[in-house]
């Protein structure tokens, strides 16, 4: 069966060092993942377009398929292909990319060989320059070209452009983006322009969007504004633990959602696992307000383990129960 959703991004061999509880060594990861997770939090029928090396696991490709997703996307790159990842949080949550001997060694753990001369990427480097991990428009299978509904992950600025102008070149009406980082200042503006036009959501976190409205305002309604009036329908910006503010352009509406309190073990990919959760939201009827419940449900499922598939795992209508228990928290500006 052909998947109704498609995620572009790319996956990771995670090392995470969460604030409490057992360290993730050599695991499944990425964007990629972490998005599929809060969308199958609420969808089935989720292809990934990605790469990997022939170094990447096998088995990791088959519990990827055991999970319901769809893999004809992931693409397998000859030879192998440099996909580790480090991080690690403080107990007050603060995340670190580097150093990872000395946090192994502050936690009093074995240092993972694998993890020999690992140095962080440099994505402020060069934004513009298509990056071996991300996916081409030649990676797409002409199955996902039929598929409606597509979220495309942080990557490279040329990368994200060239497969946004090919899915909507095929059958895609709704289409969501989140920002790399690395794009996301003031000298890309006009390059955002283009980017944005037709865009069904733009999901940038507050510190991204600050840091491309830098010099300019301080005002978050402003920023969006900004951007809605690049043609994208709905700006919705990541606050972290302070929820989410949602701008719908169309109506010229804003909400403010607070996130939901959950135990919070480990905070990594809930960006992403938000993203997918919108998506999921979105494509049940169109709703705006609705996509960003389902997001914020998924990231606080995401939270609360570690690992791409936690929210996969939870409790029968837990996503469900939160879902209503949120509606009620929401409040429109």
């Amino acid at each position: 069966m052909d998947p109704r959703f498609v995620i572009a991004g790319v996956l990771r061999r995670e090392y995470v060092l969460p604030p409490a509880g057992h360290p993730l060594l050599d695991a499944p990861g990425g964007n990629l993942l972490y998005a599929a997770g809060g969308l199958r939090a609420w969808e089935s029928e989720v292809g990934l377009l990605g790469r990997v090396g022939e170094d990447y696991p096998l088995q990791w490709r088959r519990d990827i398929e055991a999970r319901g997703f769809d893999t004809q996307g992931l693409k397998i790159l000859p030879g192998s292909l440099d996909l580790r990842s480090f991080r690690t949080y403080t107990k007050d949550f603060e995340q670190s990319y580097s150093n990872p001997v000395s946090h192994f060694a502050r936690r009093q753990l074995s240092f993972p060989k694998a993890l020999l001369g690992y140095q962080p990427p440099d994505l402020n480097k060069e934004p513009r320059k298509p990056r071996p991990d991300a996916p081409s428009v030649s990676d797409i299978p002409k199955e996902y070209l039929s598929v409606s509904a597509v979220h495309l992950c942080p990557m490279d600025f040329t990368s994200q452009g060239q497969l946004l102008s090919a899915f909507k070149a095929g059958l895609a009406t709704t289409v969501t983006l989140d920002p790399e980082a690395a794009y996301m200042n003031p000298d890309f503006l006009k390059d955002l322009r283009e980017l944005l036009n037709g865009l069904t959501a733009f999901l940038p976190s507050q510190e991204e969007l600050q840091a491309l409205f830098w010099g300019s305002t301080n005002d978050l309604w402003e920023m969006a504004e900004a951007l809605g009036s690049y043609g994208c329908e709905l700006v919705l910006i990541k606050r972290g633990g302070q929820g989410q503010w949602l701008y719908d352009a169309m109506g010229k509406h804003r909400w403010e959602i607070p996130a939901y309190s959950s135990r919070k073990a480990d905070p990594t990919g809930a960006g992403d696992a938000f993203c997918g959760g919108f998506l999921a939201g979105y494509r049940k009827n169109y709703d705006p307000l609705e996509a960003a419940l389902h997001g914020n449900v998924s990231a606080s499922l995401a939270v609360e383990g570690s690992g791409a598939f936690h929210p996969l795992d939870v409790m029968p209508g837990l996503a469900q129960a939160r879902l209503e228990a949120l509606r009620d928290l929401v409040r429109e500006v």
